[in-house]
């Protein structure tokens, strides 16, 4: 990077998004790059790590409030807002242990129909009696509000 900074071409290519997701961003309140005498956008070091941590954190599933909390300086709720994605985290890893367990299973398993074999049906035992209530909010898509 150039001490003048990077274009939003450039910063856009590097982390290989779309210049308008940076502009985005910008009006979202998470980035504040620097404007050259031409009025352009000039993003320095320190805003390529907030992009960075942008990339990361929403690939972890964060929402850009969320994130935008965990940025900001002075954000009053910052510790609550991580502990509740560290919580979110840790469920969707046990989710993940869990398919994993269940795939690794179906790949040894000798059993022709793997539906009938009892080891793996012991995967979904809790969604089959319906302790996995999450399972509905992740996986239907929302429902329609009927017009008034």
């Amino acid at each position: 990077m150039t001490s003048a900074g990077e274009s939003i071409g450039e910063a856009a290519a590097r982390f290989g998004l779309d210049t308008h997701v940076l502009r985005y961003w910008e009006d979202e309140g998470l980035l504040h790059p620097d404007r050259d005498a031409g009025g352009r956008r000039r993003y320095s070091d320190d805003d390529s790590v907030r992009i960075a941590i942008i990339l990361r954190n929403k690939a972890a599933g964060m929402s850009l409030e969320q994130i935008r909390i965990l940025v900001e300086r002075d954000a009053p709720d910052r510790h609550r807002v991580l502990e509740e994605h560290i919580a979110e985290l840790d469920r969707r890893a046990a989710d993940i242990a869990e398919a994993r367990a269940m795939t690794e299973h179906a790949l040894r398993c000798r059993s022709h129909d793997i539906t009938q074999c009892p080891r793996f049906r012991s995967h979904v035992a809790d969604v089959l009696s319906g302790e996995a209530q999450w399972l509905l909010v992740h996986t239907e898509p929302p429902r329609e509000r009927p017009a008034n």
